[in-house]
């Protein structure tokens, strides 16, 4: 213990949740509340899955860490509910965390910036697969555009194999996403802060068994190896972050993001997509490129919860300031 904070006053970690990612939602919380108490944080464990919004309020926090994952929590639901409720919060508004969320919208935000990001289809029934080999090539990746942590998604590598996946995928969501697949190293870059000060972390590479980076290798595999910082020739690392910070700003992210990138073949970096609430788990990403950037656990958990805002509210109050 280091001492009490009370300028952070009572925070909440609110964890769990109610989507498909509540079990990693359940580490990211306990690891996020274990180091805030380690640094002197008034801390509490909230499950948004086992407790309603007015049990969220009766709580009175000064503030929440939001470390849900997926549906309900990731996806702006909550960050419109805590705006109605006035309390501070971690990440993004809930305007950027929906749009980051929906892959779909997020690939449209991304072309209209000019941001590198592979080209896609909408698929809304079984009918619109006749397509896809000749539009995007094979294989091809179909992904449930609400999920995230590879749940809701299918490698396609043959025309016979589109109407399986479709079925495997489609559950998750009612509109799909059909993405060109692209070969080559699989790269992720954590992202803090927001406007003009926000800096991406050192890069990491993912290399996975069989190269295949799925909910086993992401969470639970010891075999799935990472480099951080990648190996990379600096010029190319530079436009890489570069990259990143873009496509977080273009999104409206702030506080702290990661964003996925593929690096073809030729040294093109190519744009996945943005996750506003990362894991925080022993596998997880962006403690790994904190580490790497000279920062630790606690000293990163702390960061983000230092710039939790309300951001409704103080776009308006900004606004009466200028009046």
């Amino acid at each position: 213990m280091t001492g009490t904070m009370p300028a952070l006053g009572k925070v909440g970690v609110l964890y769990g949740g109610r989507s498909a990612e509540r079990e990693v939602s359940l580490m990211s919380g306990q690891a996020v509340y274990e180091a805030l108490l380690a640094k002197g944080v008034n801390a509490h464990l909230f499950d948004t899955g086992q407790h309603g919004i007015g049990e969220l309020a009766e709580q009175q926090f000064d503030r929440v860490f939001v470390a849900l994952h997926g549906r309900y929590g990731e996806d702006g639901t909550i960050q419109g509910a805590l705006e109605l409720l006035g309390i501070p919060y971690t990440g993004s508004g809930h305007l950027a965390s929906a749009l980051a969320m929906d892959k779909i919208m997020t690939k449209r935000l991304w072309q209209q910036a000019g941001l590198p990001t592979p080209d896609y289809r909408v698929v809304l029934g079984e009918q619109d697969l006749l397509d896809l080999p000749e539009a995007l090539g094979l294989p091809l990746i179909l992904k449930a555009p609400n999920e995230g942590s590879t749940i809701g998604l299918s490698k396609v590598t043959d025309a016979d194999g589109l109407v399986p996946a479709y079925r495997d995928v489609s559950p998750y969501d009612k509109v799909i996403l059909a993405e060109k697949f692209i070969t080559g190293r699989e790269l992720t870059v954590a992202v803090l802060g927001a406007g003009a000060g926000a800096k991406a972390l050192p890069i990491i590479e993912i290399i996975a068994p069989g190269g295949n980076y799925d909910y086993q290798s992401k969470y639970f595999s010891d075999e799935t190896q990472y480099l951080c910082p990648a190996s990379l020739a600096q010029a190319l690392a530079d436009q890489i972050s570069e990259i990143a910070v873009r496509a977080y700003r273009a999104l409206g992210c702030e506080g702290w993001a990661r964003a996925d990138i593929m690096l073809d073949v030729d040294m093109r970096p190519w744009l996945l997509e943005m996750n506003t609430s990362p894991g925080m788990t022993g596998h997880s990403l962006v403690p790994m490129a904190a580490k790497a950037a000279g920062m630790s656990f606690g000293e990163l958990c702390v960061t983000i919860l230092s710039q939790a805002r309300c951001k409704v509210l103080n776009r308006q109050l900004a606004g009466q300031g200028q009046g």
